[in-house]
């Protein structure tokens, strides 16, 4: 798995959750995942998540860390699964790169999002196209122009850039020996 961390900060309005958006802007071919900071507001028409549609949620904040992953040959089901496993190396990197232990400690995965008591850090879907599995995961670089009660990278005294190498790093070996994984083990007869 491909990765990269886009220099250029731009708004994430879940346009870029689309087939193809690492290749065809970042020319990065093949299972990815890039990461860049900027805002976050996610119009209506760009909402995949039923759930937040029903309930008309606002999902936005002033500057968030972003990270697409794009998956090929998988369905839904182990996107879901890779997006649960990208949160639980989140918190991992950010208790190597934190100092606020009381925090680092104490935060948790509830499905697909992390939390720090009723802090809500992150933000995440994942859905398919007619080509591949799809993932947008962000945390909040800070709480600004969020609607609900956040906890933010700025409170864990974290930098953007370090969090998204290292995320992107570990998540794409973390594929990569699930690949092999796969590829090891003989057929049960």
């Amino acid at each position: 798995m491909k990765y990269k961390f886009i220099e250029r900060e731009f708004k994430y309005d879940g346009k870029q959750l689309s087939s193809l958006f690492a290749y065809l802007d970042y020319e990065i071919l093949g299972d990815s995942i890039v990461s860049w900071v900027g805002p976050c507001e996610i119009t209506p028409e760009h909402m995949v998540d039923g759930e937040d549609l029903l309930q008309k949620a606002e999902i936005k904040g002033d500057l968030m860390l972003h990270f697409i992953v794009e998956k090929f040959q998988v369905d839904l089901f182990a996107g879901v699964s890779l997006q649960r496993l990208l949160a639980s190396l989140v918190i991992d990197c950010l208790k190597k790169l934190s100092d606020q232990n009381l925090i680092t400690q104490n935060l948790y995965r509830d499905g697909d999002d992390i939390f720090y008591k009723d802090q809500k850090h992150s933000i995440s879907i994942a859905t398919q196209s007619p080509t591949s599995t799809l993932i947008h995961f962000a945390v909040n670089v800070s709480n600004a122009g969020t609607p609900v009660k956040t906890l933010s990278l700025e409170e864990m005294g974290v930098e953007p850039r370090a969090l998204a190498d290292l995320v992107m790093d570990s998540f794409s070996k973390e594929v990569h020996t699930i690949t092999e994984a796969t590829q090891k083990v003989k057929w049960v007869k």
